[in-house]
Formats: structure tokens, sequence, C-alpha cells
């Protein structure tokens, strides 16, 4: 780097909210796991706190050195129905517990892992994890949870998406007292990436490395500055050039602490994901970077095009970057965590329909979206359904992140504080698909599941 790219860095830092998101240390459990579930959760504690202790410091240190904002510092662990099914017939809100008081003991500022993959079908701990996930959530403050029912090469496992409606609606419920937060720590995937580093959807695959850390980027203000910056009368295909170059250097400086966190920790490195991950905060908002392309407002005809070059353009600039990206990596759209979108939702700009659309080429999926407290299982089933639909025909990621607001109807507002934010209740389709999402059974994987 010359020293105009260095003052660069420096300004994207100082006024234009540029942060490494999170470091994430992926801790397998696959040897934790025991007949005895309470021997079994007491080794899942000694194991994450004997292997993160130094992870907090490591990241303030790197971070005081440097002079680069590290916001959070994370674990995944292995899917814990992996663990749970050593022990059938004992609850696992026991390994939650312990997963929690680890978060806690280490100082970390959340634990992933509390998972199960069904995209197949239900293994001997599944079924047990699934039904106790809204009293694990209810009754911990830092552990988050995921299921992941389907893909393009399994399909989608539709008795694990009815299940799963009425597990979001039961979480909110038992935190009803605390905005419902429980569902905001619950995601629903298909296609699930391994090593993910951002919460809630973290944890550590079964195919990952004993040990790894991950770091996940961020940078909506940065890249929305340089468009208002340098982008006007460009053409959209100099846009596109302007955004690589930029993710380009965001992901530099991911590279450069995700090894630096490596070394010091002694601990390989994993990946970098390099998505542009929003926050509540003025300017550091992907809705932004969409209107400075020339969007009213985002929501309009339009967005989901302007999202397709910004998503393909962040990766095309982050893979030249660092050889090691994986994760999300892309451009994420959680409402209640991104400032423009939270305005596009209060004004009808933006709506459930319009947003369902842009998953089909962003990173993730329906994110951070609040919708009314009457909402019944079957419907949330219905979304879930959907969006699973968009990623296994897609061969993408995408994820249902959902909070029925007990209580409230839409046009009020829901407000969790810090980085999830707030946001409006945005109004769902209330024409009921219980029919279809009773049925059960298999959606099969889509002929381009057959790549061998």
């Amino acid at each position: 780097m010359n020293a105009n790219e260095i003052l660069e860095t420096i300004e994207m830092i100082d006024n234009e909210d540029l942060d490494v998101r999170t470091i994430t240390m992926g801790v397998s459990l696959l040897d934790c796991a025991g007949p005895d579930p309470d021997a079994a959760a007491g080794r899942v504690y000694d194991k994450i706190c004997r292997y993160a202790e130094n992870l907090v410091r490591t990241g303030e240190d790197i971070s005081r050195q440097y002079g680069i904002p590290i916001i959070n510092k994370r674990i995944s662990v292995t899917p814990i129905a992996l663990v749970a099914g050593a022990c059938p017939g004992a609850s696992p809100v026991r390994f939650a517990q312990a997963l929690d008081r680890a978060a806690h003991t280490v100082g970390v500022n959340f634990i992933g892992g509390y998972s199960a993959l069904v995209q197949k079908g239900f293994g001997p701990g599944d079924y047990a994890l699934i039904e106790s996930i809204p009293e694990a959530l209810s009754g911990t403050e830092l552990v988050c949870s995921s299921v992941n029912v389907g893909s393009t090469k399994a399909g989608i496992n539709m008795d694990a998406v009815e299940k799963m409606g009425r597990i979001v609606r039961q979480t909110a419920e038992l935190t009803a007292d605390r905005d419902c937060i429980g569902a905001a720590k619950l995601v629903v995937f298909c296609n699930a990436p391994e090593d993910n580093p951002f919460m809630a959807g973290a944890f550590h695959g079964p195919g990952e490395p004993d040990c790894v850390v991950n770091v996940g980027v961020s940078g909506p203000g940065v890249v929305r500055a340089a468009i208002k910056k340098s982008g006007a009368g460009l053409s959209l295909t100099e846009i596109a050039e302007l955004v690589k170059r930029t993710a380009f250097k965001i992901t530099r400086m991911g590279q450069l602490v995700a090894q630096e966190a490596s070394r010091r920790l002694s601990v390989p490195f994993g990946i970098v994901d390099l998505s542009l991950a929003p926050t509540p905060a003025i300017g550091d908002s992907v809705a932004y970077i969409l209107e400075a392309m020339g969007l009213e407002q985002c929501g309009a005809h339009g967005t989901t095009a302007a999202l397709a070059l910004l998503n393909d353009a962040v990766k095309k600039g982050g893979v030249m970057a660092s050889s090691s990206v994986g994760g999300l990596s892309g451009a994420f759209i959680p409402v209640t965590e991104d400032a423009g979108m939270i305005a596009a939702a209060r004004s009808g700009c933006l709506s459930l329909s319009k947003l369902e659309a842009m998953t089909a080429v962003c990173s993730v999926g329906l994110d951070m979206i609040v919708i009314p407290g009457d909402a019944t299982a079957e419907i949330i089933s219905g979304i879930i359904a959907d969006e699973a639909a968009i990623g296994m025909v897609n061969s993408k990621t995408t994820a249902v992140r959902v909070i029925p607001a007990i209580g409230k109807q839409a046009g009020e507002e829901l407000d969790f504080g810090g980085l999830l934010g707030q946001g409006p209740v945005m109004p769902v389709n209330t024409a009921s698909p219980a029919a279809f999402i009773h049925r059960g059974g298999k959606i099969p994987a889509p002929l381009q599941s057959l790549k061998n």
C-alpha cells in the first residue's frame, strides 16, 4: 500500500464507519460428547473457556495497536444437536446454559451454535434441540440458535419448516416482556455456510478444524461515501468498478486483522467474511448505498437490480484481496439494523414482498424483520418455506430471522437497542398457508443439484 492508500484507510475509519464487525473463534465440541449430559456440558464449558480465554483481550490489543475498531468478539461452536445426540432423553437446555456461562466467563458478545442441521432429516439430537429452543433462548442472554432446513443438494425438509414456524412464535412469546428478543437470536437457514462469523447464524461446521479464527468486516458507510464522492456522472459499469476497488481495500484490512489474531492466539486463520453489515448508525447503511446509486428510496422499482450490482461487486473486489474469503460475503439487508431500511419500511416504500425479491440477489435473506404479534405459526412457516425455496433453486444461502411482536400490530414499533436496533412492525399477507404447510414431507432438490 502506498501513502495515499494508508491515508484513505484512516479516513474510512475516522469518518466513514469502517470497522471489523467481529472476530469469531470457532470451536469444535465433538470431543465433548458423551452419555452423561452433565459431564458433557461441563466439558463444553471447560473447552470453550480454555480455547477462548484470550480472545477478547487479543481483539482489544489489535484494535489499539492498529487503530482499527473491532466491534464484537464472538464464539461459534459445533451444532449442539450433534453433541446432545450422544445423551438421548436428556434436555439439551443444559448445553445452552453451559454455552451462556462460558460466553460470560470469557467476555464475548454472543456465542452461536445452539443449532441443528436437518435439511435431509432428523438425527437423534435434532428433535429435542429444536423443541428446546424457546426455553433455551428465553433462559440465556448470549446464546444464538440456528436451524438449517434445506439445501440445493437435499431439497427442503418441510416437516422442519412446519416445526420452525411454531418454534419462532413460541420463542417470541416466552420473551414478550423483553421485546421478543429471543426470536432475534434465532435464524432458519437454507444452504447454511459452516464458517459464517456473523450472529445469530454462526456455527462451527463438522468439516471445520478443532479451532479456527474467522473475521467479518463491514463498511457500508465507506462504499456509500465512495459513490457520493466519485460517483457523479458515472455509468453503472463504472459504479461497479468503484465498489470493487473499495471492497478490495476493506477486505485487505480484514485480512490483516485476521492474520494477526491467528498469530497471537496460535489458532489457524479460517476466512474473511467481507459482508457489508449495516448498523442503526446514520450513514452506515446498505439502503443508503442503493439510494446513492440513484434510487429515491430503498424499495423503489430498481432496488433489486441495484442490490445485485452491489453484491456482485463486493464479492469480486473482496476475492481479489484475500485467498480465504468465505462465510456469507456480500450485502446484508437486516431491517432493524439499517437506518435506511428502517426509514424505508416506516414510509411504506419497502414492503415484505420487495424484501423477499431482494433476497434472491443479496447474501442472506429476510433478516431482523418485525411482524405482527398475531401472525400464525403457519404464516411464519410459509415465510420460511418461500425463502428456503429461493436459496435452494438459486444455490445460495437464504435465511429467515423474523420477530413476531407479541401484542403489537402493523405500524407500531419494537426497539431492541444496541446493534439489533429498532423498527416498525411490517404487515404480512394474512391468507393462510396452513393446509400446504401441514402436508409435511419434502420438497425435492432441484435439477441443478445434480452437478457431479
